[in-house]
């Protein structure tokens, strides 16, 4: 089932209004932190349950029967609810991308909205809150930030580039990471989603992620790609379409670039 255009643009219009509503509310509970280590490796804060509840009420007003699949659930696990009826929609929501930074109070986070149709993603949205940075894009239309188009341009590996890639890797730093490291600079911003929408407006040529979960890159795949970057796992095959009903919250390893330097990153991974 193929959705109209007026459909999708209700859907992108309530992911927006759900996603400033979450960083409005997140930029509150940043002066009343109360942090809990979550796994780990990773932290979780009171306001990460408080916006994703936000966030799912918001769509739920419009969308009562669609599914959520969301980063907070009980006992450290995922949020996860079948869509009920014939449209089989998921939201696929991190309310904080980036909740290391926010529970130390860096602005380094986003709010990460996306709804997927048939395992892809159709609409997405990424805000950061700090910087009122709305970056949007539906399925077959332009990537936008603050309503204006983005591309991710063509820059390519040189001393003035930069990559987005992790900052610990478990057993030492690997051959590709020092590659890429002594032939352009690299950036971790803590937050998968946003080193995505930065690629999708030519402020990175390219993000490396090891561990990150369809929360963290459903919206910022569609926005890098329709910005027209390329976005798959680091054997080169396209991440989506997923079997959302038997997602558990596996990682998906991914690798973005711009089409400029894609393969040559692509080779160093292989």
């Amino acid at each position: 089932m193929k959705l109209e255009q007026k459909e999708l643009s209700r859907m992108l219009e309530t992911a927006i209004v759900a996603a400033r509503l979450a960083g409005q509310r997140a930029m509150e509970e940043i002066n009343y932190l109360k942090v809990k280590v979550k796994s780990e490796d990773q932290l979780v804060t009171q306001a990460d349950t408080i916006c994703q509840k936000l966030i799912i009420d918001r769509i739920k007003e419009t969308y009562p029967d669609h599914g959520f699949i969301a980063e907070e659930g009980e006992q450290g696990k995922m949020f996860k609810q079948p869509p009920r009826g014939t449209e089989k929609i998921w939201w696929v929501i991190d309310p904080i991308d980036g909740t290391s930074n926010y529970a130390k109070r860096m602005l380094l986070f986003t709010i990460h909205v996306a709804a997927m149709h048939e395992g892809r993603p159709v609409v997405g949205v990424i805000f950061e809150p700090a910087t009122e940075s709305m970056y949007s894009a539906v399925t077959g239309q332009e990537t936008q930030l603050n309503g204006r188009r983005i591309r991710a341009g063509e820059d390519e590996i040189n001393e003035f580039s930069s990559v987005g890639m992790v900052s610990r890797f478990d057993g030492g730093v690997p051959g590709w990471a020092t590659e890429l490291m002594r032939r352009m600079r690299f950036r971790n911003l803590g937050s998968t989603s946003l080193e995505l929408a930065y690629l999708a407006k030519g402020g990175l040529i390219a993000g490396i992620f090891v561990n990150p979960k369809l929360w963290d890159i459903a919206a910022g795949t569609l926005i890098a790609e329709n910005a027209g970057a390329i976005v798959g796992d680091w054997q080169g095959k396209k991440i989506f379409p997923i079997d959302l009903d038997a997602y558990e919250g596996t990682p998906i390893r991914t690798m973005a670039a711009n089409k400029k330097v894609y393969q040559q990153i692509l080779d160093l991974l292989r």
